[in-house]
């Protein structure tokens, strides 16, 4: 560990988001104990709390992935460096950031093995076994892995030299079919990352300098963070016939010709986990969506010296008439101050707070605070897991909301480039600008601004006007962020 990791390897205060929202940001996960630095440079360890949010998230996305009918399986770690070259594109895109094993059991090896950034090539090898007719066809198979990918700067969660993801790897008989798989898997992406992580998303089609190396077509879900940066949330890559034809995966068709599949690949990873934090964290640490939290409900039971005996009974049985009806709940039994743990709980961002002392069982009812609002009610015993439920519920959407409503008041339409640039100096959050489609405008915008297009949305709106840098046609109406 480094001198500076071991600086900060206990963070006793939070930084305020408006004094250095970075700061703010590794604060909170070390400080809620999400992660915390490996002896691996840009490598991080991920810990219960943070852990289990991740759980929530695979969760939610595996059902869906299931539901439309896609099955899991697993792909090696290691990919021998042959197969990773025959995808030129691909190679050269991802070159300067692939791994190497050259050394096992104490003798070089023939053949370096690339330790995987992505699995197009070992897939792709093995699709080119499994396919021989389009009856085989469509595969559909996902696997949860992690990558490696050598990152030059990192930060928890958001960019890590390993990290933890799914990807999606698909084989169609047409263009057509894996174009509708693309797509369907854009929209999974973008409802799941709404009603689960309550995170907004803007769907659209990367421009060709972003899109991942090899594909045809990549499309992306892009989120809004609290300090006005972009988050690139999950993409989908219509990757066309260019790796079947690197990895020669054929079948006869219909006609008994012998055609190239077409493919996808798609995933979402751990910085989902940061896109939470900086979605609705705030100075006191984290607001955790309840679909998300690895407790919904904490119970503080509050009382003089014989707390145990006096309240902690009645407290279990709350506890286990809320775990029956299916919500997360844990009782904070520590010797601590109530005061010290209702701090402990806000800061981790646990949805609801009850608090149950003498009196509130002599009145047969309880105190319940919202993380979200931090407003406070009473509510009676009988019935408490129905009314905890809709709270949760009304929190779920509360924060949905309220995170659309901070990305619609920080995105704005500039007319000329000048205003353009005066509106991208800080991190103002979304501009919406005409673009021709070049990528030399491309990079003089980005050289300009630091701003990158996110994405082209597909919302039917046709481009009007010319580009706001140049005074070529517009051909795409985009979206323009500084980002993660």
């Amino acid at each position: 560990m480094s001198k500076k990791a071991e600086a900060d390897s206990f963070v006793t205060e939070i930084t305020p988001r408006s004094q250095d929202f970075s700061r703010w940001y590794l604060d909170v996960v070390r400080r809620t104990e999400l992660a915390d630095y490996s002896p691996v440079k840009g490598c991080m360890v991920i810990r219960p709390y943070g852990y289990a949010i991740w759980e929530h998230i695979q969760q939610a996305f595996d059902a869906e992935f299931k539901r439309t009918g896609h099955v899991n399986a697993y792909f090696p770690l290691f990919i021998p460096e042959s197969l990773l070259h025959k995808e030129a594109e691909h190679v050269e895109g991802f070159a300067p950031q692939v791994a190497y094993v050259t050394h096992g059991g104490g003798e070089e090896l023939e053949e370096k093995l690339v330790i995987r950034p992505t699995s197009e090539a070992i897939i792709g090898t093995m699709y080119a076994k499994w396919i021989q007719s389009w009856r085989d066809l469509p595969i559909l198979i996902n696997q949860w892995a992690n990558v490696v990918r050598w990152e030059k700067v990192t930060r928890p969660f958001l960019r890590t030299t390993e990290f933890l993801w799914q990807e999606g790897h698909t084989a169609h008989e047409t263009h057509d079919e894996a174009e509708a798989e693309t797509l369907m898997i854009l929209d999974l992406y973008a409802s799941v990352s709404e009603s689960v992580l309550a995170m907004p998303v803007i769907k659209g089609m990367k421009s060709e300098s972003e899109k991942f190396a090899g594909a045809l077509r990549t499309y992306s879900i892009e989120a809004l963070m609290g300090d006005g940066r972009a988050l690139q949330a999950g993409t989908s890559h219509n990757l066309g016939q260019n790796f079947a034809k690197a990895f020669d995966i054929t079948f006869q068709a219909r006609d008994k010709s012998v055609q190239h599949v077409w493919g996808t690949s798609w995933g979402v990873s751990t910085r989902l986990v940061g896109g939470v934090i900086m979605t609705h964290g705030d100075d006191s640490g984290l607001v955790l969506p309840p679909r998300l939290a690895p407790y919904q409900v904490v119970i503080v039971p509050i009382g003089r010296d014989n707390w145990r005996e006096a309240v902690l009974p009645k407290a279990k049985e709350i506890e286990g008439q809320l775990r029956a009806a299916g919500i997360r709940v844990m009782i904070d039994e520590r010797d601590e101050r109530p005061g010290w743990k209702f701090s402990e709980w806000e800061m981790r961002g646990v949805p609801l707070r009850v608090e149950i002392g003498p009196k509130d069982i002599e009145k047969s009812a309880v105190l319940v605070a919202r993380r979200d609002t931090r407003e406070k009610q009473s509510l009676p015993m009988d019935g408490l897991a129905d009314r905890l439920r809709t709270l949760l519920d009304e929190i779920q959407k509360n924060l949905f909301e309220r995170a659309r409503q901070f990305r619609d008041e920080h995105t704005q339409r500039a007319a000329t480039y000048d205003e353009f640039k005066q509106i991208m100096e800080g991190r103002p959050g979304f501009v919406i600008a005409p673009w021709c489609g070049l990528a030399a405008c491309e990079t003089q915008i980005k050289n300009d601004t630091q701003a990158t297009i996110r994405n082209m949305p597909m919302n039917g709106v046709t481009p009007s006007g010319k580009c706001i840098r140049c005074d070529a046609p517009a051909t795409a109406e985009a979206w323009f962020a500084k980002a993660y």
